[in-house]
């Protein structure tokens, strides 16, 4: 897990130490940057004026507070854009996914700021800029990554024009147009160009260069070079089922009110977005709305002072503002403290995960959508997709935590389970402690949980094999902790073990989990499954013949998430009901 800050103000006593981890970073990352470049970044937070931008530094941090990455966005608001100084992820395996979750928040304040896009410069793929051919491979990496998310190269200008004969590999100026909602022309171009040599480079790039490069510029409408890198996805599948047998779709239309912006979280409303934007084409899915449902079938699932408590303390918090826990009881028989900010680590297990004004509203409607989707498999159906956020399978009883609230899995199980037996899978890549918790004394919802180890992945306490109930539920709770680095052909045969598992025990109804997660370079995981790997393992659970309900849990790599959640379905939809 990840958390994203923004640092404005260097010399706050809690940011002094991460200044200086960044700062090495830099000259590690960046050894051609001379010291002074290195640590001008604490004068640009420090003194707008002078640079003319308003600077910001935004850092990743693990669960321990290590730094895993950081980016610097200047903002220039007399030219209105955004030009993006660096980004860079510590290197090691845990780093995987760091720079797209670190872009994809810089993406998300150029938005808030309502700039016309991002600039930034990033090294040729070409061989003719470059006399040294070694670094061509790392440049076209670095360049596809940007594409995915719709950034290119400025092309018809002389940006990359050596500004001595000696240099090597010019840069292309690359712009990200956000949203697309706003049009580049050639005058905007122009000052955008000049600001970026003049305050960036004066003492490298003399006047006759600037003008050389600005009076460049001459398509009315600016132009960016094709896509070269992208592939939407490995396999264009385009399934075809009969309308009686799509899929019940719910989406959660009060998830955005819900969104963490001073610390940048990855679980954000674009998830759900990503998501939306690519199933609705694949003709699987009938939309519903969701009923509202009373608050008893909550409580049937969460312990009535957690629930009280988190429903207050949310209507009490202003608008922008959130509380995270920071002191925590060792759990007994301790006494909950009276106020209210205190108390949230008494229901809380990280903090990570914050309260605000719309925590609650938000959460409850997602309740509503997984009881609407429970109800529609009682009525009949064969299966129902439940888009929501923020995700549940971390909540317990009466705890929340893992960016969870209420456990939607839980409570739409706890629905069916009083029409027959119930078995739940939880495939996200964090272990599902909230429905092991809940139902780990009943025999009547069998819950299994595939997931990293606990020795390596949040939530850390809990997902172990010797974890299989207590009492009456003793032997109908599994878990399969995987390692860090796990093929697919190794997590398949796993899925497999699981299916039959719940074929055994032979429920009425089937809760999977959906935790995309597990997809390569997700910003909080550690493993690598691709497109096609998540349509195989919608391929075998589309093999149980069962009603089912998906519910939607983590998965936070966005400019790809969408192409996942469809290649899954595709996967599902064929195994269970597409003619052959």
């Amino acid at each position: 897990m990840i958390r994203i800050r923004k640092i404005s103000n260097p010399l706050l006593e809690t940011n002094i130490n991460k200044i200086k981890e960044v700062r090495e970073v830099i000259r590690e990352q960046f050894p051609a940057i001379s010291e002074e470049k290195a640590s001008q970044f604490i004068e640009q937070l420090l003194d707008p004026l002078k640079y003319k931008s308003l600077t910001s530094l935004f850092v990743a941090e693990d669960i321990n507070n290590k730094l895993k990455g950081f980016a610097l966005l200047m903002y220039m608001p007399d030219i209105n854009f955004c030009y993006l100084d660096f980004i860079a992820s510590v290197p090691g395996k845990s780093s995987s996914g760091t720079g797209g979750a670190l872009y994809g928040r810089v993406r998300e304040e150029a938005m808030s700021l309502n700039s016309i896009g991002i600039f930034f410069e990033c090294l040729p793929d070409d061989p003719e800029l470059c006399d040294d051919k070694s670094v061509l491979e790392d440049n076209r990496k670095r360049l596809a990554f940007y594409e995915r998310f719709g950034a290119r190269p400025i092309i018809n200008t002389k940006y990359e024009t050596k500004v001595k004969p000696e240099d090597d590999c010019p840069p292309y100026l690359v712009f990200d147009n956000l949203d697309g909602s706003k049009e580049l022309r050639k005058e905007h171009l122009k000052k955008i160009i000049g600001a970026i040599l003049e305050r960036k480079y004066s003492d490298y790039c003399d006047e006759d260069y600037i003008r050389m490069v600005t009076d460049s510029v001459r398509d009315e409408e600016v132009q960016l070079r094709p896509f070269r890198y992208l592939k939407r996805a490995e396999k264009n599948w385009r399934i075809e089922i009969d309308s009686n047998k799509k899929i019940v779709l719910y989406i959660n239309e009060k998830h955005d009110i819900h969104h963490v912006r001073e610390r940048g979280y990855v679980e954000s409303p674009v998830r759900i977005k990503s998501i939306k934007r690519e199933i609705m084409g694949t003709n699987l899915f009938i939309e519903k709305r969701p009923n509202e449902y009373p608050e008893k079938f909550i409580l049937s699932v969460h312990d009535k002072g957690y629930f009280d408590y988190f429903k207050k303390v949310c209507s009490g918090i202003p608008e922008g503002k959130s509380v995270y826990p920071y002191v925590f009881p060792i759990r007994n028989a301790v006494r909950a403290p009276k106020e209210l900010s205190v108390r949230a680590g008494y229901y809380c297990f990280d903090t990570f995960t914050p309260l605000n004004k719309n925590a609650f509203t938000a959460a409850k409607r997602g309740v509503d959508c997984a009881l609407s989707a429970a109800d529609d498999l009682i009525s009949g159906k064969s299966a129902a997709y439940v888009l929501t956020r923020p995700p549940g399978h971390h909540a317990e009883r009466a705890l929340f935590g893992g960016f969870c609230y209420f456990n939607n899995c839980a409570i739409a199980a706890e629905r069916l389970s009083s029409m027959g037996t119930v078995a739940i899978l939880d495939i996200d890549f964090h272990h599902g402690n909230g429905q092991q918790q809940i139902f780990f004394g009943r025999d009547d919802v069998l819950t299994v949980s595939v997931h990293g180890h606990p020795s390596f992945a949040y939530p850390y306490f809990s997902g172990f094999e010797d974890e299989i109930g207590e009492g009456p539920g003793e032997g109908f709770n599994y878990n399969f902790p995987l390692p860090e680095t796990v093929t697919y052909d190794a997590y398949k045969k796993t899925i497999i073990k699981c299916i039959k598992i719940i074929q055994k025990f032979n429920p009425q109804f089937f809760v999977v989990a959906l935790g995309l997660d597990t997809a390569k370079n997700d910003p909080t995981g550690s493993w690598s499954f691709t497109y096609k790997d998540l349509y195989n393992t919608g391929k075998l659970l589309g093999s149980l013949d069962c009603p089912t309900l998906i519910v939607q849990e983590g998965g936070y790599k966005t400019n790809t998430l969408g192409i996942y959640a469809k290649s899954f379905f595709n996967g599902y939809c064929e195994s269970r009901f597409a003619d052959r």
